[in-house]
């Protein structure tokens, strides 16, 4: 049987995870029944060690030495990107090997890679979210979109930054050898199962930066620990000690949108957090997150994610659960 053969494109500076996610997946992959199996090389310009921007060095193969086809050229990112961008033998040899390969994979800055080599022109792609603006403003030519987690165009596949490579992998999987298998690595890595490529980047409670005003910074952290408690914008007005006009005002100075959009939104991720990775049914969930109703939840769901929750469920492999919602654990 022959084996489907990935090359990794590296260099020095690289991050360690983008080579290390996809790898991972695939050796997992291959050792959980792949058939046909993956053969995951990895190149250099110059071959010989690459050293990744955590000091950890790796062996490599010379990118002018590989020969034959190849089932997926995959080009990671770093802090050594944009060096290797203007590195005009990395990219002669990065469109030769593309041109040999059934798919091409940016991950993360990769695509700035791909982007100097010519492979993103008219293209929609995605990169790191930081990074985003950066490429759009040096590639004109390439349609840069970071809202999503990774993104397919045609046979080139660009992702986010570093463990959203994992994600993507997975999605190649599933397209190789079905969803089972998919499901199956991702639970040898102990991962999520895995996220869709239309997911946001950044969790909500994770973007950056913070709000400037301490009350605004306040007010969101308590909000998304306290999803089932009274979160009207009058309640939230009388716990800072303003008025809900004036509290309106600072949220939207600062996030950009109205005290009950804000609620309405942590509220519906931490909703989609608990679909996707519990097995505890749609009424339970909303009575967890502050939500009145399922139906009201489903609405919300639809209009921040386009998708059902059973939707979100069927893209997990976890079983509905019957214990309602008699754990009352709070949302992590």
């Amino acid at each position: 049987m022959t084996a489907r053969r990935v090359l990794i494109v590296a260099y020095d500076d690289v991050q360690i995870l983008d080579v290390a996610c996809p790898s991972g997946a695939l050796d997992a992959a291959t050792r959980l029944g792949a058939a046909p199996p993956y053969a995951v090389e990895l190149a250099a310009a110059g071959g010989g060690t690459v050293r990744t921007s955590a000091g950890i060095v790796l062996g490599s193969g010379r990118l002018a030495a590989v020969t034959g086809t190849l089932d997926t050229l995959m080009v990671v990112g770093g802090v050594g990107t944009r060096r290797a961008a203007t590195d005009s033998g990395l990219l002669e040899q990065v469109r030769r090997l593309a041109g040999r390969s059934r798919r091409t994979v940016g991950i993360c800055t990769g695509a700035y890679i791909l982007a100097a080599a010519g492979l993103l022109d008219d293209r929609r792609v995605t990169t790191h979210w930081g990074f985003g603006d950066d490429l759009a403003a040096h590639y004109p030519a390439v349609a840069v979109d970071t809202t999503a987690l990774y993104i397919r165009d045609g046979h080139i596949y660009t992702s986010g930054g570093a463990t959203a490579a994992l994600d993507l992998t997975l999605s190649l999987i599933e397209d190789d050898h079905g969803p089972t298998l998919a499901r199956s690595v991702a639970r040898e890595l102990v991962t999520y199962l895995h996220r869709p490529a239309d997911q946001a980047q950044i969790s909500m409670f994770l973007a950056a930066p913070p709000p400037a005003d301490r009350l605004v910074r306040d007010l969101t952290g308590y909000i998304a620990g306290h999803l089932r408690e009274d979160l009207t914008p009058a309640a939230l007005a009388g716990r800072a000690g303003v008025s809900t006009r004036h509290l309106t005002r600072l949220f939207s100075a600062y996030l950009g949108t109205t005290p009950a959009e804000a609620v309405r939104a942590a509220r519906t991720e931490a909703a989609a957090h608990l679909i996707r990775g519990t097995g505890l049914p749609l009424a339970a969930i909303a009575r967890r997150c502050g939500f009145g109703s399922a139906q009201t939840l489903r609405q919300a769901l639809l209009d921040r994610y386009g998708m059902s929750g059973d939707t979100m469920r069927k893209q997990t492999d976890i079983p509905l659960s019957t214990r309602g919602d008699a754990d009352d654990t709070a949302v992590s």
